[in-house]
């Protein structure tokens, strides 16, 4: 069985949200690291990974202290969705994982315009690169566009069928960031190599490693931990059950606001990568 490559920078937390939180990975079923590998042979996650269960309960299988890791930040440039949406999707993803690009292709632009065009989601990259310095290239390639507002373009061309096959070399991720549009490549390049991509990567990284995830795509819905590729079904069931609860917790008497979303102030460009 393949081992997750672990950041070797800044100093290792693996309880830093609470045992509670890395009980709560462990219950609720982070799959298997074998099961969502690329290398699988299987392309049906649902019978590679077990579905998640998600209760009637909007409450049953939350945990308050992972749903406070939602950043919420209008300037976060690998985000879509309103700031201010009710429920929050933390996705924990490698552009090497074939599951992960599976989710991306499949069920990631269905969401999009199912909950995040009213207002209801918002979705926020992680970048959790596992395999290697490919891994490593990608994830700081998808930041340094990112910077130049194009994380959702790269994100769509680094998932596409048949890109992964092709590496993430350093000048293939540089080929990807041309046709995803970034218009100032000096500058990407620079930026891929500079250290403030290293430290977000890395702190992304340490944040999945924080709360027990072990494999690739890995989500957090308000609090509520699921694991692989699962079927749309189970996201639609935990982003509902999280709005009603994020209604009920907001009581009697409030109105929702009737602006559109945003990703980052701008859900245009995210609109286009989700199809």
């Amino acid at each position: 069985m393949p081992t997750p490559k672990k950041s070797t920078s800044g100093s290792k937390k693996p309880l830093v949200y609470g045992a509670v939180i890395v009980t709560a990975a462990a219950l609720l079923g982070f799959a298997s690291y074998r099961a969502t590998a690329p290398g699988n042979s299987s392309t049906d996650t649902s019978t590679t990974s077990p579905a998640a269960e998600v209760s009637a309960d909007p409450q049953a299988g939350v945990y308050p202290e992972l749903a406070k890791l939602a950043r919420r930040d209008a300037g976060d440039k690998l985000a879509v969705g309103r700031t201010d949406a009710p429920v929050v999707l933390i996705e924990y993803a490698d552009f090497k994982c074939g599951y992960c690009g599976k989710f991306a292709r499949d069920t990631e632009p269905e969401l999009i315009e199912e909950y995040v065009e009213d207002g209801t989601l918002r979705i926020e990259w992680r970048n959790f690169p596992i395999f290697g310095e490919e891994s490593e290239n990608a994830a700081r390639g998808s930041w340094a566009a990112g910077q130049q507002g194009r994380f959702w373009e790269f994100h769509a061309a680094a998932y596409a069928e048949g890109a992964k096959e092709k590496g993430f070399s350093k000048d293939r991720v540089k080929a990807l960031a041309q046709e995803s549009g970034v218009k100032d490549l000096a500058r990407f390049m620079k930026d891929l190599d500079g250290e403030a991509a290293r430290a977000a990567v890395a702190k992304d990284q340490e944040q999945a490693y924080g709360i027990g995830a072990t494999s690739t795509p890995s989500f957090l819905i308000n609090g509520r931990p699921i694991a692989g590729a699962q079927p749309k079904e189970t996201f639609t069931r935990a982003i509902e059950a999280a709005a009603e609860q994020a209604k009920t917790a907001a009581g009697p008497g409030t109105t929702e606001d009737s602006e559109g979303p945003s990703a980052s102030g701008d859900s245009s460009g995210s609109q286009d990568a989700a199809k």
